[in-house]
């Protein structure tokens, strides 16, 4: 049996397990923290996000019919499609797969015109440049170089799909796993991040490490 504590000064808090309480904080909880994402060419180097609640069309030069999540990319220009579902969302077993199927077979709506734009919005908002950003999470001085490996693997259908629940369910996992051995240019990965809370609240032990749940 094994048992997870928050170290609170001098006292260990016993944490449990406990549900989100909605879609949103965890969909907040990744855009914020990107590095929770795993696998591929990023994982020792970072990623960007490009954009939340990003839209895909069915068709080239028509407006959105669909919202993804999240669109990150890595350091090799991979577009990365993340959706976000709590365990108790039934649809995660079924309807998600579908609904990421179609994200996928439209990606090669987007442009890199479009990624780029939305891409420099979202540095706007937390008010960073983005080729200090791409230099410094990338190494990319140059960016038009990386933009050039996006527009690459748009072309080639060359994108990498990300399901992250606080609980991936046998089903859905059974059916990654078959996906990931019939996609040769598609990588398909499920990611767990449950949360933990303690009964009490506790003060914040200072500036320094914010200890709090």
């Amino acid at each position: 049996m094994s048992a997870i504590y928050l170290r609170h000064g001098d006292e260990f808090v016993a944490m449990t397990e406990a549900p989100y309480e909605a879609e949103d904080v965890l969909q907040a909880l990744l855009a914020e923290h990107p590095e929770i994402l795993a696998g591929g060419d990023s994982s020792a180097t970072g990623w960007v996000l490009v954009r939340r609640e990003a839209g895909v069309a069915d068709t080239e030069g028509v407006g959105s019919r669909w919202s993804l999540d999240h669109l990150f990319l890595d350091v090799g220009g991979v577009p990365t499609l993340v959706e976000v579902k709590r365990s108790t969302d039934t649809r995660a077993r079924r309807e998600v797969v579908a609904q990421m199927l179609d994200y996928a077979a439209n990606a090669g709506t987007w442009t890199v015109e479009q990624l780029q734009s939305w891409f420099e919005d979202e540095c706007q908002r937390r008010g960073s440049d983005a080729a200090a950003t791409l230099e410094s999470t990338f190494g990319f001085t140059d960016p038009d170089r990386y933009w050039e490996l996006v527009k690459t693997n748009l072309a080639a259908d060359r994108i990498r799909l990300v399901f992250v629940a606080d609980e991936i369910a046998s089903e859905l996992r059974s059916i990654i796993e078959f996906l990931n051995r019939q996609m040769s240019e598609t990588e398909v990965l499920a990611i767990e991040v449950k949360q933990y809370t303690c009964a009490r609240e506790l003060p914040r032990a200072g500036p320094a490490n914010g200890l709090a749940c």
